[in-house]
């Protein structure tokens, strides 16, 4: 990966430069990360924290950096000659990348220096928040195929190579089995899936013809794109014609390709065909602009389609352009204690949680997820005690815990600034997330209008929060 200290926005570097003018740089200090949600983003599936922790571990300000960085004619030279050593040396605690998370609730613990806790913000939200978004909008397409594999291939739509690829990785992540990215399963060892393009079947003097040179190219893989032409009366037809051929010399033919039309209507109508020749082994893969909607209506239509090829609404999160990850401070240095801190706004949304959280998932007897219930990490709670959870807002709604259990969401990824050594392989997080899906009742991950899930603020926490907000610092 390369260095990206520079992937940054000026206003990190000029308030570094204040903090180090106003002897600030080096007061401790606690952010976190979190997202507001939406519609589309009543939950979320949490991804980029390989890519966030290769950039920490990398923090490096080159000489090529500072020369261009005094070029600007803004910062004072012994502020440049400070970034030369600059290294993050504090503690990052992070949810798991597969974990099923919600709006609100911290994702990412940062405790460190002020200037170290301040300057990755920008590229923890970009690295977190766009692989979180993509892994989110696979997971969502994937339920919607109820357990038919999808396919990512949406490299050519995506907003550059790094979307691309990195997008890749996100939609394995939330649930997709394969990619057409070839770049991508290079890099993550991601298995790589294709065909071809109307193009081949164009450059030959007939159909049947470019169907059998491809599969004499490909005899064990060949999956033929039958709608260049007529699907129905030719396309489907001539692919069963060389299917015989193919089996005939040894081979066994993978399947066929819809990617315009009544895919519903098309889909079954093809399998009759493929069924009536003795070719039920075979599979139908499905493309054509899909998304999780489409997807859901074409399997309520009886739609015969084995594999779903999911490229740009899925690769450019489509209906969602961005997760809305926001990052806080909620605690710094004052006269050597750490002292809560929170943003006050008239919009209640924008209200943020001080003092250094914890985060807890909270399962009845059966494992599945009751609420998460945010702490502040010094609290001591008893879970194996009853436990009464309120709503935020709404404090009369509560509900009274005895048969339960809980579990710390936020792990060490990045202590006293090294790898704090959980480094999952993608198909182990890939299990991590389906383990985390199968706790979260369906209601908090339906398509449409999803049942809200509770996230809820332990009793500290709220009267803190109550403190700040009437005017009492939180030192009462």
């Amino acid at each position: 990966m390369q260095n990206l200290t520079m992937l940054t926005d000026l206003y990190e570097l000029t308030m570094l430069a204040g903090y180090r003018r106003h002897g600030m740089g080096n007061r401790r200090a606690v952010f976190y990360m979190f997202y507001r949600g939406a519609s589309e983003l009543s939950y979320a599936v949490m991804a980029g924290n390989a890519q966030f922790k290769e950039y920490i571990l990398g923090l490096r300000f080159s000489r090529e950096d500072i020369s261009y960085l005094r070029s600007l004619g803004i910062f004072e030279e012994d502020f440049l000659s400070s970034l030369e050593h600059f290294r993050f040396e504090g503690d990052i605690d992070i949810m798991p990348e597969g974990t099923i998370v919600f709006p609100g609730e911290p994702l990412v613990r940062v405790k460190a220096p002020l200037s170290q806790a301040q300057l990755i913000e920008t590229a923890m939200l970009n690295l977190i928040g766009h692989q979180t978004l993509i892994a989110t909008k696979g997971n969502r397409v994937s339920r919607a195929a109820k357990g038919d594999k999808v396919m990512e291939f949406g490299l050519r739509r995506a907003q550059g190579p790094d979307a691309g690829v990195l997008g890749a990785r996100a939609a394995i992540v939330g649930g997709c089995h394969a990619t057409s990215n070839v770049m991508a399963g290079q890099r993550f060892g991601i298995p790589v899936s294709g065909t071809h393009a109307h193009s081949w079947v164009m450059s030959f003097g007939s159909e049947l013809e470019a169907f059998r040179a491809y599969a004499r190219d490909f005899p064990n893989s060949c999956l033929l794109l039958v709608d260049t032409y007529d699907t129905l009366r030719s396309g489907v037809p001539n692919a069963i014609q060389v299917f015989r051929e193919v089996r005939e010399r040894g081979g066994k033919p993978l399947g066929i390709r819809l990617d315009s039309g009544d895919l519903a209507y098309l889909s079954r109508e093809a399998r009759k065909m493929l069924d009536g020749a003795g070719f039920d082994d075979t599979i139908i893969v499905a493309s054509n602009d899909l998304d999780e909607y489409l997807i859901r209506d074409l399997k309520q239509q009886g739609a015969r389609i084995d594999l779903w090829g999911v490229g740009t609404k899925l690769i450019t999160s489509d209906g969602r352009s961005a997760l809305g990850g926001v990052y806080k401070m909620s605690a710094l240095e004052e006269s050597g204690k750490l002292v809560p801190k929170m943003k006050l706004s008239d919009n209640p949304e924008k209200i943020t949680l001080p003092g250094a959280q914890e985060v807890y998932r909270l399962y009845d007897a059966n494992n599945m997820a009751i609420a998460d219930l945010i702490t502040l990490q010094d609290e001591v709670i008893d879970f194996a005690e009853p436990l009464t959870i309120f709503h935020p807002q709404d404090t009369w709604k509560k509900l009274r815990l005895e048969n339960y259990t809980a579990k710390r969401l936020l792990e060490p990824m990045i202590k006293r600034g090294q790898d704090a050594g959980n480094s999952p392989s993608l198909e182990e997080i890939r299990h991590h997330r389906e383990g985390e899906e199968a706790t979260i009742w369906e209601q908090h991950l339906r398509l449409v209008n999803p049942q809200p899930y509770k996230v809820d603020l332990s009793d500290k926490l709220w009267q803190l929060r109550a403190d700040i907000m009437h005017g009492q610092e939180g030192r009462a």
